[in-house]
C-alpha cells in the first residue's frame, strides 16, 4: 500500500518533471524513488548527443520482438565514436549494460547519472580522454515496458519497474552462448563490432536480509587466460577498494547462502558457465564484471552504489586500459596454440573452508504452519555479526584437450551451426571438396538423459561417452572450425558434448539420439536365431546376460534389441554426435 501511495504521488508530480534540466532522469528528479519508461531512454540518448555532439553518439543496434529500438551511447573525448575509429586509435572500450533483468533497473538510472557527471568532469575527471564508454541503458527493452509496482516483491524500490524476461519469455542472462533471443543476437553483434575490453553487467541480487550492499565478481579470476586472471584480480580489488572508500561493504562472491535461507550454511564462490556474461567473456579473452546490489537496500542507496561502481570502472580503465588491452591481445595470440592442450569445461569450489565475519541481522528460524518448512525472519533493527563458512577456492573440474586441428561439422548441420558460430564471431571455413574417409575422433553416447521439462525453450540432454578414433566420411560443404583462433575456448565450450552450455547440451543435436529405424518383432525373432546358430560366442554372451541381468531377462524388447544391434541393418549413426574432431588443419 505504501508503494502504491508513493506511486500516485510521484505520478502527480511527473508533469512538473519535464521542466527540469534535459539530462536528468525521472529517477533523479524523484529523489530516486521512481524510474522512467523507455521513452525517457530514447529522449536522453538524443539529448546527450545534442548536448555533447563531439563526445556522444546515440545509435540503435537492434530491434526487439515488439519493435522497440535497442539503443546505445558511445561516449568519448578521443573522437572515437564508432567501432572503426576505436580500433584505428587503439582506444579501450568499456561496455556498461543495464537492465538485462529489467526489474533490476539500477544500472539505467545510475549509468545516466555517472555519464553526465563524467562529461562534466565532476566524476572520473579526464577518464573519457582515454577510453570509449559504450553504455546500453536497457538490454531487455520489452521486459522494461512490462511495467508495474509488484514485479519485484523482494526488492525495495523503485515504485514501479519492468520484468525479468523478454516478451518471448527468454531470460537473457542464460542466453550468451545459445543466443536464441533477437536481443542477444543484437548484443553479440554489437560486441563483435566494438570488441570491448570489459563488459559490465548491472544487476540487483535476490536473497536474504543482511548488511553488505553489493557484490563485485570479475572474470577472468578463476579461469581463462592465466595472465589475464592476474589483471582480473587487480580490476576487482581496485573497484572494491573504491567502493569501500565510498562507504560500501562489497563482497567478491555472490551473496547467496549455500543452503537457501540458512545463514549458517555460509557462501560458496563459483565460476559461472558461459550462459552468463561472467562465464562467457573470459572465453573471448576479455574481462567481465557482475555487479549485484542488494535488493533490500532502498533504491537511492542502490543507484548511488551502482553509480560509484561505474565511476570507479571509468577511472580504472583510464589508468590501466592500455596495459590491459595489450594483455588481452597477447592472450588472443596465446590462444592460437591451445590445440592439444587441456581446456576446462567446468569449475568447482574445493572443500577448503575459511570462516569469515559477515554483517547480518538477528534472525529466527521456526517451523511454518503454512509451508511446513522452517521460516526465517530477520530483525533489521538488530545488527549482528555472523561467523560463517566461505569456500572461495575455485579450480577446474571437467577438462578436455582442445583438438589439435579443429572441429568438423558435417554439411547437413553446416547452415544451422555456421549461423551460431557467426553470431559469436568465430572463424570457420566451408570445405569446397569431398575429403572421403579421413581419420578423426568421433563421440558416441553410452548413456543419455533428456531433461523432462523445457528450459529456455530447449529440451536439454546430458550424455556419457568418450571420443574415439574412427574413419568417417567428410563431404563437401562441411565446416572446419580451427582450434588456432583467439576464441578457441569459446569454440570448445560450444562444441564439446560434455560442456554444460554446448549446443549439444542445449539440445540442438537431439535428433542424433532418436532411433528412427526398427525391425519388426517377428523378423527380429528370426534374426536372433540365425545369429545364435552362426556364432557360439554370441550365444554364450546372450546366455550370460540372461543369467546375470534380471531386468534384461524380463524385457522382451531389450532381448531382441541385443541382436538387432548386431545386424547389418543397425543404424551406425544412432547415438553418434555429428560433430567430429580433427588432429590436422583442414
Amino acid at each position: 500500500m505504501k508503494r502504491c501511495a508513493l506511486l500516485l504521488a510521484l505520478s502527480a508530480a511527473v508533469p512538473l518533471a519535464f521542466s527540469q534540466p534535459a539530462l536528468t532522469t525521472v529517477s533523479e528528479r524523484s529523489g530516486f524513488q521512481a524510474t522512467g519508461r523507455y521513452d525517457e531512454v530514447q529522449r536522453l540518448c538524443r539529448a546527450f548527443q545534442q548536448a555533447y555532439p563531439k563526445a556522444v553518439r546515440c545509435f540503435e543496434f537492434g530491434r526487439t520482438p515488439e519493435g522497440r529500438p535497442m539503443l546505445a551511447l558511445a561516449v568519448s573525448r578521443t573522437g572515437a565514436l564508432t567501432a572503426a575509429q576505436a580500433r584505428k586509435q587503439n582506444v579501450p572500450v568499456l561496455l556498461v549494460q543495464g537492465g538485462i533483468h529489467a526489474g533490476e533497473i539500477d544500472g539505467k538510472d545510475a549509468g545516466f547519472l555517472a555519464l553526465r557527471e563524467a562529461l562534466e568532469n565532476k566524476a572520473a575527471p579526464g577518464a573519457l580522454d582515454k577510453q570509449v564508454l559504450l553504455f546500453v541503458p536497457v538490454f531487455n527493452v520489452d521486459g522494461h515496458e512490462r511495467f508495474g509496482p509488484n514485479n519485484r516483491p523482494n526488492q525495495r524500490g523503485p515504485v514501479e519497474m519492468g520484468w525479468r524476461t523478454t516478451a518471448q519469455n527468454y531470460n537473457l542472462n542464460r542466453d550468451y552462448v545459445k543466443a536464441d533471443a533477437p536481443e542477444m543476437q543484437a548484443m553479440l553483434a554489437l560486441v563483435n563490432q566494438w570488441d570491448p575490453l570489459a563488459y559490465i553487467d548491472l544487476h540487483v541480487t535476490d536473497g536474504a536480509k543482511f548488511q553488505p550492499d553489493v557484490s563485485i565478481q570479475v572474470e577472468p579470476v578463476h579461469g581463462g587466460d592465466a595472465a589475464l586472471m592476474q589483471s582480473g584480480v587487480a580490476l576487482r580489488d581496485a573497484v572494491m577498494a573504491d567502493l569501500r572508500a565510498a562507504g560500501s561493504d562489497p563482497k567478491h562472491f555472490y551473496i547467496s547462502f549455500d543452503k537457501t535461507d540458512d545463514p549458517t550454511s555460509g557462501f560458496v564462490d563459483s565460476m559461472a558457465p558461459p550462459r552468463f556474461s561472467t562465464g562467457y567473456f573470459p572465453l573471448r579473452n576479455r574481462f567481465a564484471m557482475l555487479v549485484e546490489t542488494h535488493s533490500w537496500k532502498d533504491y537511492p542507496t542502490r543507484v548511488r552504489i551502482t553509480r560509484n561502481t561505474i565511476v570507479s570502472l571509468l577511472s580504472q580503465v583510464a589508468a590501466h586500459g592500455a596495459v590491459w588491452s595489450k594483455q588481452a591481445r597477447e592472450a588472443d595470440q596465446r590462444a592460437l596454440a591451445l590445440g592439444g592442450q587441456p581446456v576446462p569445461l567446468s569449475y568447482k569450489a574445493t572443500d577448503k573452508v575459511r570462516l569469515i565475519q559477515f554483517a547480518g541481522y538477528e534472525y529466527t528460524r521456526t517451523p511454518s504452519d503454512v509451508s511446513g518448512a522452517l521460516w526465517t525472519r530477520y530483525d533489521e533493527s538488530k545488527p549482528q555479526m555472523w561467523t560463517v563458512p566461505l569456500r572461495d577456492e575455485v579450480v577446474p573440474d571437467l577438462q578436455v584437450a582442445a583438438p589439435a586441428g579443429g572441429y568438423i561439422v558435417p554439411a547437413a548441420w553446416a547452415e544451422q551451426i555456421g549461423a551460431k558460430l557467426k553470431q559469436h564471431g568465430i572463424t570457420y571455413k566451408v570445405l569446397d571438396k569431398e575429403l572421403g574417409k579421413v581419420a578423426v575422433e568421433a563421440f558416441r553416447a553410452d548413456t543419455m538423459k533428456f531433461n523432462a521439462q523445457s528450459f529456455e525453450g530447449h529440451q536439454s540432454v546430458t550424455v556419457t561417452g568418450a571420443w574415439k578414433a574412427e574413419q568417417r566420411d567428410v563431404g563437401k560443404g562441411a565446416l572446419f572450425v580451427p582450434s588456432a583462433q583467439p576464441k578457441v575456448r569459446l569454440v570448445v565450450a560450444m562444441l564439446e558434448p560434455l560442456s554444460a552450455d554446448s549446443l549439444h547440451t542445449w539440445g540442438v543435436f537431439n535428433t542424433a539420439y532418436e532411433r528412427k529405424e526398427y525391425m519388426e518383432e517377428y523378423v527380429a525373432e528370426q534374426v536372433a536365431r540365425e545369429q545364435l546358430a552362426a556364432d557360439p560366442a554370441l550365444a554364450a554372451a546372450f546366455k550370460r546376460k540372461l543369467e546375470t541381468d534380471p531386468a534384461f531377462a524380463a524385457n522382451p524388447e531389450a532381448r531382441l534389441d541385443f541382436f538387432a544391434r548386431r545386424h547389418a541393418s543397425w543404424d551406425e549413426r544412432y547415438q553418434l554426435y555429428p560433430v567430429l574432431r580433427s588432429a590436422v588443419v583442414r
